[in-house]
Order: C-alpha cells, then structure tokens, then sequence
C-alpha cells in the first residue's frame, strides 16, 4: 500500500502562517514534508538536486547534495530512518512557517522558523551547503 503522503499536498495560500512538523526531508532546500499536510520548499535558497545537479537558472553551491540534505536533516530535527523512496525519515520540533505560494508541483514555499535553530534558510546558507538565491530572497533578513 502507497503512504497517503505521496498524495498531492494542498498548497498553503501565501500570506498564510502555518506549523510544520518535520517528518521526512528529500533535499537542502527541500521539499519537508510536514505531518500537517504541507511539502515545504525552503524560500530563498539553492542546493544541488539529489543527483548532484543544479537547475541552469538557478545558483550552484559547492557543497554535495547529500552534505545539504544531511545539514537540513540535522537543523529540523533527527534522522530516524530512511524510506523505500530516500527520503531521510525525522523526528524535530514543530515548525513555523509563513508560506509565500506554491513552489511547483504541490510545494509551497515558505520561510520556516526552528525553536531550536532560528530561520531555516539563513541557517543552511550559513552552513555553506545553499546559496542564497536573490530573485526569490527579496529583502528577507537573517
């Protein structure tokens, strides 16, 4: 039997608060998968696919796609297993987020707030593995 999961999540409206709690990540920058519903795409930033590519339009950290998704991993919470898709399974606190509309596909990206680390996005910049994407960074403050 499929994970109802992998059904398509709604989209949060932009504008609108929202928690998160973490359950399962696929990459740096996304998407999170929330047990409230929601697959959260990071605002504001870029890591490499899980393929060790990045997209032609958008910019290219030096960091692997494992180490970003490790760090993500590690900033929303604990690794509790892996899926039979790969996703990296978590146990984290819960998450507020303030959605900014869909991010493709049924994402919504958002900027999402940690209890335990602060602003998830300036957080993976800062660890080196995502780069600050400025068409979608806006005047956004770390």
């Amino acid at each position: 039997m499929i994970s109802l999961i992998f059904w398509a999540a709604a989209i949060v409206p932009a504008g609108q608060s929202f928690e998160c709690t973490p359950i399962r990540v696929w990459d740096g920058d996304g998407p999170v998968w929330c047990a409230e519903g929601p697959h959260v795409r990071l605002s504001g930033i870029a890591a490499k696919e899980m393929n060790g590519t990045c997209s032609a339009n958008q910019p290219c950290p030096d960091a692997s796609a494992i180490e970003a998704r490790d760090t993500l991993v590690r900033l929303v919470g604990r690794q509790t297993g892996t899926s039979v898709e790969g996703h990296v399974l978590v146990n984290g606190p819960t998450l507020t987020c303030q959605s900014v509309g869909g991010a493709g596909g049924s994402r919504t990206a958002a900027w999402c707030t940690s209890p335990t680390v602060g602003d998830l996005s300036c957080a993976m910049v800062q660890s080196g593995t995502a780069l600050r994407w400025d068409r979608y960074w806006r005047d956004h403050r770390c």
